[in-house]
C-alpha cells in the first residue's frame, strides 16, 4: 500500500462527530519548546489522563500543580471518557494525536483543559507569563481507513521524521512501544489500538508496514525540500 498522505489543509471550522477520527497538532508559540526536561513530559501525559473525562475536574490550577491526588490508572480506565487515543507523539516543540471523540464536543472541551492547565503548570516552573501554544489547536478530519494507517505511522514515528535520533524516549515521547513493545512493558496500555492493530495478523506486521509508510513519507519530504530549494 502506498504511503499517501494528503495536504495538510486545516479547516479552522472543522465539525466534529462522535466516532470519528481526527488528527490533531499543535506547537509552542514563535516555535518555543513546550517541554524542557522529563518532568515536562511526564506532566503533559498526565494531564492527557486525568483531563480526559466526562466528570467535573475541579480547579484545573489544583490540578495541575499536584493539589488533588493523582488518579490510580484503573480508576480512570474505569471513567467515562471525552476522547479515545489513537496514537500521540510529543516532541519538544508540537505533539501529534489521533483522537476518536466519543463525547458530545469531546475534543474541544479536552484540548481547552490540557493546553490551559499545562500552560499553567509551565508558565509556575519557568517563571514565565503568557501564551505557551500557537493559537488555536490544528484539526484534520481522517475520512478514510487508508489515511487512518498511515497517519498512525507518521504520529508514531514523528521522532524519526524530525530527526531526534534512534531512542524516541530521549527527546520525545510517543505510543510506537505501545503498539509494538512487548506485551508485559505494555500493562497500563494507554491507547485504543485495536483499530490499528486489528488490521493486521501481528504487531511486527504493524510494525514493518509502519516502517516502509514513514519511508514513503520521508522520501516525499526529501524531493519536496529539493523542489523548494
Amino acid at each position: 500500500m502506498e504511503a499517501r498522505l494528503p495536504s495538510t489543509k486545516i479547516m479552522r471550522k472543522i465539525k466534529f462527530d462522535k466516532g470519528e477520527f481526527y488528527h490533531i497538532f499543535n506547537r509552542g508559540a514563535d516555535k518555543r519548546k513546550i517541554f524542557a526536561d522529563q518532568d515536562d513530559w511526564r506532566r503533559f501525559f498526565q494531564s492527557m489522563c486525568e483531563f480526559n473525562t466526562l466528570n467535573p475536574i475541579g480547579s484545573i490550577y489544583e490540578k495541575t500543580f499536584g493539589g488533588s491526588a493523582s488518579k490510580s490508572p484503573k480508576k480512570l480506565k474505569r471513567e467515562k471518557k471525552l476522547v479515545n487515543f489513537i496514537c500521540y507523539c510529543l516532541n519538544p516543540n508540537h505533539y501529534h494525536f489521533i483522537l476518536e471523540q466519543v463525547a458530545d464536543r469531546g475534543i474541544e472541551k479536552f484540548i481547552h483543559r490540557l493546553a490551559t492547565g499545562y500552560t499553567r503548570y509551565f508558565n509556575d516552573k519557568h517563571r514565565r507569563s503568557g501564551v505557551l501554544f500557537q493559537g488555536k489547536f490544528k484539526a484534520i478530519h481522517i475520512k478514510t481507513n487508508e489515511y487512518l494507517l498511515h497517519l498512525s505511522a507518521y504520529v508514531n514515528l514523528n521522532y524519526k521524521v524530525h530527526n531526534f535520533g534512534g531512542r524516541a524516549s530521549k527527546k520525545s515521547m510517543s505510543s510506537w512501544d505501545e503498539y509494538v513493545g512487548k506485551k508485559e512493558r505494555n500493562k497500563h496500555a494507554f491507547c485504543k489500538k485495536n483499530i490499528i492493530l486489528g488490521q493486521f495478523r501481528k504487531k511486527n506486521d504493524y510494525k514493518e508496514f509502519a516502517e516502509n509508510a514513514l519511508a514513503g513519507i520521508l522520501e516525499r519530504k526529501e524531493y519536496l525540500k529539493d523542489l523548494e530549494e
